[in-house]
């Protein structure tokens, strides 16, 4: 069962493995990245940041849609971390049981307009966020799971 899949540019660290794992009840992380999927020591930080009790999977974007439509990942309680918006929208618009994305923190570069305290998009980023909205996919923006969701789109 698929609990949330959160976009932050860090992937996974303290907020990510503390708060967000256990706030959310999760048993198994998927960081679904293709670099970090390829990069042994990114891989190494990520499993040195998992929490303890909880299984860790990085697998690139389309290994993790495969995995998340063949049924694998249904006995776990998972949540998934992905480093862009962009990864959010091609795993939820493609996988029916990612219905909840949540936006943590999206860094301001060259282009962006930021929309809250942690959350900077680009044009093409705006589209997509409406896209999966107008999929019917939750997408919410909170930096930690005790902050009050803000409806993505409402805030663009």
């Amino acid at each position: 069962m698929v609990l949330m899949t959160r976009v932050d540019c860090r992937l996974l660290h303290g907020q990510t493995a503390v708060s967000w794992t256990s706030g959310l009840g999760a048993d198994c992380i998927l960081i679904a990245n293709d670099s970090v999927a390829t990069d042994d020591l990114r891989k190494t930080t990520m499993k040195l940041a998992k929490p303890a009790g909880a299984k860790l999977v990085i697998k690139n974007i389309e290994d993790s849609i495969t995995a998340l439509k063949s049924g694998v990942t249904d006995k776990y309680k998972l949540f998934i971390v992905v480093e862009s918006i962009e990864d959010a929208a091609k795993l939820a618009l493609a996988v029916p049981a990612v219905d909840k994305v949540n936006l943590g923190l999206v860094k301001a570069k060259e282009g962006t307009r930021n929309i809250s305290k942690s959350i900077n998009v680009l044009p093409k980023e705006e589209a997509l966020i409406r896209e999966m909205a107008d999929a019917g996919i939750e997408v919410e923006i909170r930096q930690v799971p005790n902050d009050k969701k803000i409806n993505a789109v409402n805030a663009l």
